[in-house]
């Protein structure tokens, strides 16, 4: 890593300075260096690490121009970055950071090494999902280092090829990489042979750069995204939902709150003036991608819209299952917001409630969470469509389960009696 010749580059120090790129310097603890080593770098903090299969299209998008955009600027000052994948990213709420500093390196001359890695770990997601409405997200947990180009092409149509870059950077890219048989130095002189050397790099770059921000998703209409205009509760409940919880948060002053199943992100919104920062996580992708775009708007950077199926959360992965690690090992919660959501988990993907309980026990953190009784018409809804009717689903028996866990701070009734408030700390 040419670490002195790029902290000294304007580029770098310009970068830094406007929030694209982690701020880092040497560490003053560990002066100087051990022997044979450079320097010993740190880094600021980024609040809560997530990745690539976790977040929206918007997310992936964004994280794409901002990883480009950066290449662009060292290509101008005579550097370049030797890989491009999406694990170089994280978030500042909803302001992509690039992180890995080790990866820029003087400009060689020859094509970018980073090309292939960026391919399958953006824009390879992204065209799937742009073209073929495929949610990329199982298929990046499924496999860390992305979507092969190979598959790529055979997910799209044949009128998909067609499309602006198709060719190039699916079709061709693919029969380079086949012909690619002998190695990684194989395929970079290959790329050279096919027009991606120094000449071309930068305009390939840029081309890229117009690609991926062309690319669109219109998200669907769902129960989910219409949760907001069909709320099963009248303004007056939501305005006491809301002060309950922004009452348990601000008696916390957390430095991470979680909400599960945050949905439009409301009750996020009302949580993020009292802490630190605030991951908000829901299963339904279009839905966080709505609340991504409108957080973005704002220029939100206390609230990380994330996408996660708590029934089926992202595990360990990777060698040793330790190069990724699970959601809960990346930054344990103070508070928990759990709205709205234990009915879902109970009856939807049929976990107990005893588990569920225990679950957020685990977390060992207060936990704000809402229990909907059976006489509500959404669990009235969700209990038509089972076979399996779910009689210990009932509020006396939550309300004991969590009480063996937890100790009471506050409890409240909303106004249709179907709907009670819990605000608890772990015994």
């Amino acid at each position: 890593m040419a670490w002195r010749e790029l902290a000294r580059a304007p580029f770098f120090q310009r970068l830094t300075e406007q929030g694209s790129l982690i701020p880092t310097r040497v560490a003053a603890d560990i002066s100087p260096a051990p022997s044979g080593w450079a320097a010993v770098l740190e880094h600021d903090r980024v609040p809560f690490v997530s990745f690539p299969f976790e977040w929206t299209f918007g997310m992936l998008q964004d994280a794409a121009i901002l990883h480009l955009e950066l290449l662009l600027e060292a290509l101008t000052g005579g550097m370049t970055t030797k890989d491009g994948t999406a694990y170089n990213v994280q978030w500042r709420g909803t302001s992509p950071v690039f992180i890995d500093i080790s990866s820029f390196t003087p400009a060689s001359g020859g094509p970018w090494e980073g090309y292939r890695q960026f391919c399958e770990t953006f824009l390879n997601p992204l065209l799937i999902q742009a073209y073929r409405g495929v949610d990329f997200q199982p298929w990046l947990r499924g496999r860390i280092e992305g979507i092969p180009t190979g598959h790529t092409r055979r997910l799209l149509s044949g009128r998909d090829m067609l499309r602006r870059g198709v060719f190039k950077h699916v079709v061709l890219h693919d029969a380079l990489q086949r012909r690619s048989t002998s190695g990684a130095q194989a395929a970079k002189q290959n790329l050279r042979e096919a027009g991606f050397g120094a000449g071309l790099t930068r305009s390939t770059v840029t081309e890229l750069v117009r690609l991926v921000r062309d690319l669109g998703w219109r998200p669907r209409s769902s129960s989910w995204t219409r949760y907001a205009d069909e709320r099963p509760y009248s303004e007056e409940d939501l305005d006491s939902k809301t002060k309950f919880v922004q009452k348990a948060v601000g008696d916390a002053a957390p430095r991470l709150v979680w909400d599960l199943g945050c949905n439009d992100g409301t009750f996020s919104l009302a949580a993020a003036p009292y802490a630190e920062y605030v991951v908000a996580m829901d299963a339904d992708h279009a839905t966080v991608e709505r609340l991504y775009r409108s957080l973005r708007k704002a220029g939100e950077r206390k609230v990380l819209p994330l996408v996660v199926n708590l029934a089926d959360p992202s595990p360990a992965l990777g060698w040793r299952g330790r190069e990724r690690r699970p959601l809960s090992d990346r930054g344990r919660p103070d508070v928990v917001l759990c709205l709205a959501l234990v009915h879902h988990l109970s009856i939807n993907a049929n976990i107990p409630l005893e588990e569920i309980v225990s679950w957020l026990h685990s977390l060992q953190a207060r936990v704000v969470v809402e229990f909907v009784d059976r006489t509500d018409p959404m669990v009235q809804r969700l209990l038509a469509n089972k076979a399996i009717k779910h009689e210990d689903y009932t509020a006396a028996r939550f309300e004991d389960l969590l009480a063996r866990r937890f100790a009471f701070r506050r409890r409240a009734e909303l106004s249709t009696g179907a709907r009670r408030l819990y605000d608890a700390i772990p015994k």
